[in-house]
């Protein structure tokens, strides 16, 4: 498992930091609401015991927590129109929530109100053969959809890190991408249609399962990313493919870490577009040694882990084109002997997170992407901010995509060390921005990054946002607090 935070350290200063449950005073759902939202939810799905609320106040991003007034579980579309008619009639805050394995602060409850809890939504309702799609409720595991798919020679390509315990509707949330991102895209590319509640309780239906369909604006692309801010989607449906034939997987050691970031825009030069394309440096593969016991070098600077698929005579074609980019600059390349090797990287290369979170109480992994030519010097300036302020900084990613997951290993209880980490990584998004890439690539803006969001977006992208969040939510019910910050930060003057 990885993409997950492990342990949510030292909860009463993060509280007065970075959140705050609501005071008694603050609380909305009185007797009578409460009566409305049994009525609405079903006894056995409505919980406000204090062990329930507690365990709904945090997701996987460190830092954050706040206390919810009532936690209640999805059980369908007709049930949710029910609860969100209560909430917006009430002015009360819906925080929708899968496995809560995001990393933008995306779904703690904020200003409190309502957890609405998707997991109990969880049916694959179809595969569709003939239209190579597959219809589900959002609460439903990536991995299973995965396995399902594949076990009819099908293939379903978004694969984020979290795939075992995150929700596809979370993937759907926050447009969610993988390690097959380079070849194949992501979340955005699949969704074909939704099935999702808006906060006064309507009903919306987009798509379907049609390959060209431009009747009116692209609601389904509107809904996919907005984290949750916009409806509660409760189904969807996404296009499959058929499963690749073949496979192989190649890894390339390098002893200098700047030459691996050179490679990969190499490879892509030489008109290869690889099925996976991931890059772990020196730190990184440390641990993930340490934690999965591999094989892997401990003294090299960096390794790409490289994968293709299709059929066979062009993947073993294009594996040697990519084995001779490589030894240009690579101190060895292997390519695994057989499936259960190549699978066994591809689980380590998954468990990276996992790994660097084992070696303080909190680690910080963000998102920061570039277009794939500007890999090397954005790892450059990684490397550089993270020594200007005296911070551990490990960094591993979709390289092959220019996403970049720069992950700072730190105790939250230490406040000054924080504040430099917050620093860091402030620059390290303005590097980003400043190459032409973007703040988040794949874990969404959540609470986290909202104040960075008019870096990327501008003022007039943000008023067109909030114009956006508005039509769909007058009463500003569903997410509040995320992607719209109070105040934007100051962006940062880089040397």
């Amino acid at each position: 498992m990885s993409d997950v935070q492990n342990e949510i350290p030292c909860l009463e200063p993060i509280n007065q930091q970075k959140g705050a449950s609501a005071s008694m005073e603050e609380k909305k759902i009185t007797p009578e609401i409460k009566k409305q939202l049994l009525e609405a939810a079903g006894t056995d799905n409505y919980f406000d015991d204090e062990e329930s609320l507690l365990a709904h106040s945090y997701d996987a991003t460190p830092i954050y927590q706040a206390m919810p007034e009532a936690v209640i579980y999805a059980r369908s579309t007709r049930q949710v129109s029910a609860v969100l008619k209560v909430a917006d009639e009430h002015r009360i805050p819906v925080y929708t929530r899968g496995s809560a394995s995001n990393l933008s602060a995306g779904t703690f409850p904020l200003k409190g109100g309502i957890v609405l809890v998707m997991t109990k939504m969880n049916r694959l309702l179809e595969i569709d053969e003939d239209n190579l799609t597959a219809t589900f409720e959002t609460g439903l595991i990536t991995k299973d959809l995965h396995d399902a798919v594949q076990e009819k020679g099908l293939f379903y390509p978004p694969d984020p890190g979290s795939m075992v315990v995150s929700t596809l509707g979370g993937n759907i949330g926050n447009c969610a991408g993988g390690l097959h991102g380079l070849k194949y895209g992501t979340t955005k590319d699949y969704v074909l249609g939704l099935k999702a509640v808006l906060p006064n309780g309507d009903v919306l239906e987009t798509g379907g399962k049609l390959t060209k369909d431009v009747a009116g604006y692209d609601l389904t692309k509107l809904l996919v990313g907005s984290e949750g801010t916009l409806a509660v989607i409760t189904e969807a449906t996404v296009k499959l493919l058929p499963a690749p034939p073949y496979k192989r997987i190649m890894l390339a050691y390098f002893d200098d870490l700047f030459a691996a970031a050179r490679t990969v825009s190499k490879i892509i030069a030489a008109k290869v577009i690889p099925a996976t394309l991931e890059f772990l440096d020196h730190g990184t593969i440390r641990e993930v040694e340490a934690f999965a016991g591999i094989g892997l070098p401990t003294d090299m600077e960096a390794i790409l882990i490289i994968g293709q698929d299709g059929h066979q005579a062009v993947v073993d074609e294009e594996i040697e084109k990519m084995t001779q980019v490589c030894m240009e600059e690579a101190a060895e390349v292997k390519v695994a002997e057989n499936d259960e090797d190549a699978e066994r990287l591809m689980t380590a290369r998954r468990a990276a997170f996992t790994a660097l979170a084992r070696k303080k109480p909190t680690t910080i992994l963000e998102d920061a992407t570039v277009p794939r030519s500007q890999v090397a010097p954005m790892v450059e300036k990684i490397v550089e901010i993270g020594q200007k302020y005296d911070v551990e900084i490990c960094t591993f990613g979709h390289a092959g995509d220019g996403n970049l997951h720069p992950t700072c290993m730190t105790d939250a209880r230490d406040e000054e060390e924080l504040a430099r980490v917050e620093k860091a990584f402030d620059e390290i998004f303005e590097a980003a921005l400043a190459l032409g890439g973007t703040i988040t690539g794949e874990h969404g803006v959540g609470l986290a990054k909202a104040a960075q969001l008019e870096w990327k977006v501008g003022k007039a992208g943000m008023e067109v946002m909030r114009g956006i969040k508005k039509a769909f939510d007058p009463h500003g019910i569903l997410n509040p607090g995320k992607m719209f910050a109070e105040e934007t930060r100051e962006r940062v003057v880089l040397d």
